[in-house]
C-alpha cells in the first residue's frame, strides 16, 4: 500500500511530508519491536518515539538525508539503508539473527527520531525563509500547522518549535488525540462506497491514475533556484 501523503501549511504554502510513518514503522518492523514488551500493542511510530525516550542518539549517526540539495524536498531517501546497515551490523557484533531484539533497540530508535526530525525541521526552515523572502507570509501572526499521523510525536513538535521560535512564527498543533493516520479513514471510506455501490468502476481501463496530487500552484524549481542555505539554528531537545 503506497503510504498516506502528510504535508506542512506555511501560511498556506504546502509542504510534502511524505513517508515519515512509513520509515519509521518500516525502522520499527526491522527492529521486530513488536516483540519488545512496551511496543507490542502500539504502531511502529509510536513505539520508535517511546523507546527514544531512554535512548541515545549519539550512539548511531546517520547522515540527514538530501543534506546537499538547498531545496525543500522532504524525501527521506538513504536513511532507511543506513539504519538497516547499521541493524544489520549490531546483530553480527552480538550474534543474533535477524528478528531477534538487540540490545541497543533504544538507540537505534533515538538516533533514527532525531535524523527524522532534524531533516523535517532543515526543510521547514528553509521553506519559512523562503516564504518570508517572496512575501508570502501574512504580517499579522504568521504560522505553521503542523497535523496528521507526524504531529502526534512530541520530539518532532519540541523541534519545529526550535524552528518557529526562530523565525517568528506560531507553531500550531491539535492535540495528539486528534493527530492520527488518515489511512484508516480513506479505507474505511472505500467500504462504506463499496456497500452503496458508490463510485464504483467495473473497467478501469480508460482511468488515468496520477502518482502525486498537487495542491497549488509547482514552486519546486523556484525553490531550488533560490539555494537558500540555513543558518546555523541548534536543535537540542530538552526533555
Amino acid at each position: 500500500m503506497r503510504p498516506v501523503r502528510k504535508h506542512l501549511e506555511v501560511g498556506g504554502f504546502f509542504l510534502g511530508l511524505e513517508f515519515v510513518t512509513f520509515v519509521c514503522s518500516q525502522v520499527a518492523r526491522r527492529l521486530s519491536l513488536i516483540k519488545h514488551p512496551k511496543c507490542s500493542m502500539i504502531s511502529g511510530g509510536q513505539a520508535i518515539e517511546l523507546l527514544a525516550q531512554d535512548g541515545d542518539r549519539l550512539k548511531f549517526l546517520f547522515k540527514p538525508p538530501m543534506g546537499a540539495h538547498y531545496d525543500c524536498n522532504f524525501s527521506f531517501a538513504g536513511l532507511r539503508n543506513q539504519v538497516t546497515m547499521s541493524i544489520q551490523k549490531k546483530e553480527e557484533e552480538e550474534g543474533v539473527e535477524q528478528g531477534t531484539l538487540l540490545s541497543c533497540v533504544n538507540d537505534i530508535a533515538a538516533a533514527t527520531q532525531h535524523t527524522v526530525a532534524s531533516h523535517i525541521a532543515k526543510r521547514t526552515h528553509r521553506a519559512i525563509l523562503f516564504c518570508k523572502a517572496k512575501g508570502l507570509l501574512p504580517s499579522c501572526n504568521p504560522t505553521l500547522v503542523v497535523s496528521g499521523g507526524v504531529a502526534s510525536n512530541q520530539y518532532i513538535r519540541k523541534t519545529l518549535k526550535i524552528v518557529t521560535d526562530n523565525t517568528g512564527l506560531h507553531l500550531l498543533c491539535p492535540p495528539s488525540k486528534f493527530c492520527t493516520d488518515n489511512g484508516v479513514m480513506i479505507a474505511w471510506n472505500g467500504v462504506e462506497r463499496l456497500r452503496e455501490g458508490k463510485g464504483i468502476l467495473s473497467h478501469t481501463e480508460e482511468v488515468n491514475y496520477e502518482p502525486k496530487a498537487p495542491l497549488g500552484v509547482d514552486i519546486t524549481a523556484e525553490v531550488k533556484e533560490a539555494a537558500i542555505k540555513l543558518p546555523p539554528l541548534k536543535l537540542r531537545i530538552m526533555d
